[in-house]
């Protein structure tokens, strides 16, 4: 009894195990171009941005604050504020750059 139900439950089960594996190419496919992609180009334009810091851009920080780039080096970027106040920062706290 028990051999007759697998037998009958492994005739078709290739045509099922095609649609299962088509399924969980398309939740990958999925993931990938939604998730991992833009999140990997966001970075890269980060980057990008980071690289091309110099003197003069107004830049805003991670944390909301708007300065000019006074100077910039290898690893930090000195930020000139307000009456000739001067901070230096790591160069991954710069968010975003600011056109006026």
């Amino acid at each position: 009894m028990n051999f007759s139900l697998l037998a009958q439950a492994a005739s078709g089960g290739s045509t099922a195990m095609i649609y299962q594996v088509v399924m969980w190419v398309g939740i990958i496919g999925v993931f990938y171009f939604f998730m991992i992609r833009p999140q990997q180009k966001k970075q890269k334009e980060q980057k990008e941005l980071i690289n091309n810091l110099k003197k003069g851009d107004n830049v805003v920080t991670i944390g909301g604050i708007h300065a000019k780039v006074y100077a910039v080096d290898e690893a930090v970027v000195t930020l000139e504020l307000d009456k000739g106040v001067k901070l230096t920062i790591d160069k991954t706290s710069v968010a975003r750059t600011v056109t006026a």
